[in-house]
This record gives C-alpha cells, sequence and structure tokens, in this order.
C-alpha cells in the first residue's frame, strides 16, 4: 500500500515551462516554492528545506533584513564549523557586512550592492584577502538562503572579488632560528618553541598535544587534534593526522619540561595553564610571543606561524626529499607543498648538482 504524503511534506510538479517546481509548507504555514531544471534537482532542494523545517529553521522571508538573516545564519552554522572559520565569519558579517548592508531587505540585495561594498572597503585600505574573506562568508550565507528558499538565487555569485597577490613566506634564517631558541632557553614553553622550529608543526596542533601523544622510546609524536581558545578540533584532513619523528633536541626539550610538570603535577596537557587547561592563542601571543621576539631582535611582525614557514624551508634547503617534508607538514598533497615553498626549489637543485658531481667526478 503506497504510504499517503503527510501534509506540508512537499510536493513536485512540472510547468508548462518545462521546469520543475517543489512545493512546501513552512513552520509558519505558509506555502514555499523551490524550482530546478530537473526533478532530481528539485528533489534535493525540496529534501533540504524540509530538513530544515524539521530543526526548526523559521523566517518570514518578506521582512526579514540582511542583518537579521546573517545573525541567524552564523547561529545555524556554529555547530557545523571550525571554531576558528566560524569566529572569522562573525567578524566579517559584524564589522563589514552588517553595517553597510544590515538594514536592507534580503530580498532586495543584489550584485552590485555586494560590488559597492568589496569596492569600498578596498579604497579604504582593506587587504584583497580581507575582502575575499567578506566575500566568502557572503556567499556562503546566500548559498545557504537558496536553500532555506528565502531567495531564488545567489547573487554573489555574480560579484567579482579581488584575487589577492600570493602571501610571501617570512622564513627566519638559520641563525634567527638558534638565536630565538638560545633565547627561550629556560623559558616555561622552551620545549613549545623548540617543537615549532623542529617539526613545523601548526600553533593549534601544538597546543593540542598531551602527553599520550608523545612516544619517548622511539622518539615520536603523533598529531590527533588542534586546540584553538579552548575548542578542540580533529585535524582538518586525514593528512593532518600523522606521525612526526623527533629530533634529539626536541626529546630534550620535551623530557625537561616533562620533569618541570612533574614538580607540580603531570597534567593531560603538554602545554597547559596554571589550572590545567590548553594555552590560548591570544595569551601566548601576548604574554610569551611578543616578549620572546623582543628578547631575540626579530621584527614585531613574525608571526608564531613563521616557524613553521622556517621549518619547512630549512628542511627543503637540506635537501629532505619533499615527499617526507610534505607528510611532516601534513600537507593533503605534495601539491601544495610545492605552490608554498616553491621558492626553496632552485637551491635543491644546486645540491642535486652537487651531489651528481660528487658521485661522478
Amino acid at each position: 500500500m503506497t504510504k499517503r504524503r503527510e501534509k506540508g511534506d512537499g510536493s513536485i510538479y512540472q510547468r508548462s515551462n518545462g521546469r520543475y517546481v517543489g512545493e512546501y509548507t513552512d513552520t509558519n504555514g505558509k506555502r514555499r516554492y523551490l524550482s530546478g531544471k530537473n526533478r532530481a534537482d528539485v528533489k534535493a532542494k525540496l529534501k533540504e528545506a524540509l530538513k530544515h523545517k524539521d530543526e526548526g529553521v523559521s523566517f518570514d522571508a518578506g521582512t526579514l533584513t540582511f542583518g537579521e538573516y546573517m545573525d541567524k545564519w552564523l547561529e545555524s552554522t556554529k555547530e557545523t564549523v571550525r571554531p576558528r572559520t566560524w569566529a572569522r565569519a562573525e567578524v566579517d558579517v559584524r564589522v563589514h557586512l552588517k553595517p553597510v548592508l544590515g538594514e536592507v531587505k534580503l530580498s532586495r540585495i543584489n550584485a552590485l550592492r555586494l560590488q559597492n561594498l568589496y569596492n569600498q572597503k578596498l579604497s579604504a585600505g582593506l587587504s584583497p584577502r580581507s575582502v575575499q574573506l567578506i566575500h566568502a562568508a557572503a556567499h556562503k550565507a546566500l548559498k545557504q538562503a537558496v536553500a532555506w528558499s528565502l531567495i531564488p538565487r545567489n547573487v554573489a555569485e555574480s560579484v567579482n572579488p579581488p584575487k589577492p597577490s600570493k602571501r610571501e613566506i617570512h622564513a627566519l634564517s638559520l641563525d634567527q632560528i638558534r638565536n630565538l631558541l638560545e633565547v627561550a632557553r629556560g623559558d616555561k614553553l622552551e620545549a613549545l618553541y623548540v617543537l615549532a622550529c623542529t617539526t613545523g608543526m601548526r600553533q593549534g596542533e601544538l597546543i593540542g598535544l598531551q602527553w599520550r601523544d608523545i612516544n619517548f622510546e622511539d622518539s615520536t609524536l603523533k598529531v590527533n587534534r588542534s586546540v584553538y581558545n579552548g575548542a578542540v578540533t580533529p585535524p582538518k584532513t586525514m593528512a593532518g593526522r600523522r606521525t612526526i619523528r623527533l629530533s634529539k633536541l626536541a626529546v630534550v626539550a620535551l623530557q625537561a619540561h616533562r620533569m618541570r610538570q612533574a614538580q607540580q603535577r603531570i597534567a593531560e596537557w603538554v602545554f597547559r595553564t596554571s589550572v590545567g587547561t590548553p594555552l590560548s592563542c591570544h595569551n601566548l601571543h601576548n604574554r610569551s610571543w611578543k616578549p620572546l621576539l623582543k628578547k631575540a631582535g626579530l621584527p614585531h611582525s613574525t608571526r608564531f606561524h613563521d616557524l613553521r614557514h622556517s621549518c619547512i624551508s630549512l628542511l627543503l634547503s637540506k635537501g629532505v626529499p619533499i615527499k617526507v617534508v610534505s607528510e611532516m607538514a601534513g600537507h593533503s598533497d605534495v601539491s601544495i607543498t610545492l605552490s608554498v615553498y616553491g621558492h626553496v626549489l632552485p637551491d635543491m637543485q644546486n645540491l642535486a648538482s652537487d651531489g651528481m658531481d660528487e658521485a661522478l667526478g
């Protein structure tokens, strides 16, 4: 026996012009319509709309402003994206999008309004990369608005966001790395800086380290998680979940760090606060990293992430195979390593020619 369709479950039909239309009742009892090129397209859209209906997503598209919608969109995505990604989108919405377009009806947002906003931001001195991130937030939000049947199409697809120039990699010289580690000697976070310089791990991965991730017997470390201001997340990709062989320098630094912790009490987290919780990126930056830069005489603009660049560049310049370096860095593909660190390749070619001379000369 065919199951009878419940009221509000939605239906699909074809218009005389050949277009397919989906129809359903929202949580406010209003009829909503979806259209597409074929039945499968509309069926997928209808399924998504009914899913959000079941989750209680409810908007009055006729009166909804762009600002109100963006707030609701942010709320709906908070538990589904990485904390750092959400935090960046929240800033872009609050600081850049809402002040200019917040009072405009969602239905009246068009490509020209967005393009003008981007142009204004560029003229005000915002970098192309920053404007591109603003566009990314607007594009994702409007794409979701289409899925929720609030607008017929994503107008952000018709905008030309700026294309940022490739960010120049700032890697410390070998002497600068040595000097930084010398200045960090005896610091309570010395082991963190040693690991950053010798493994190329990301800041969040370092903060997310637990003692169970470290095997002193075979001098290895497993990257299993990342922590950003208290939020614990798994690596973005399978390649990010990796095992790194530690240098003798790193092992010694970690053992000394563990001994210092043992005088207090062994904690779960390798790098922790006085109450046993993971470090916050903000406190690490202001209370440790910036003072360390000053002591080492390094430029104030040097970022913690530059230690990762320095490690990877140094390994490549020393002739370590790029596949090994890529795996150590947690890149999902060697092409990523090549695109970011291609500037090191000429030096590698010199190593290759010198090696051939040594072998056959």
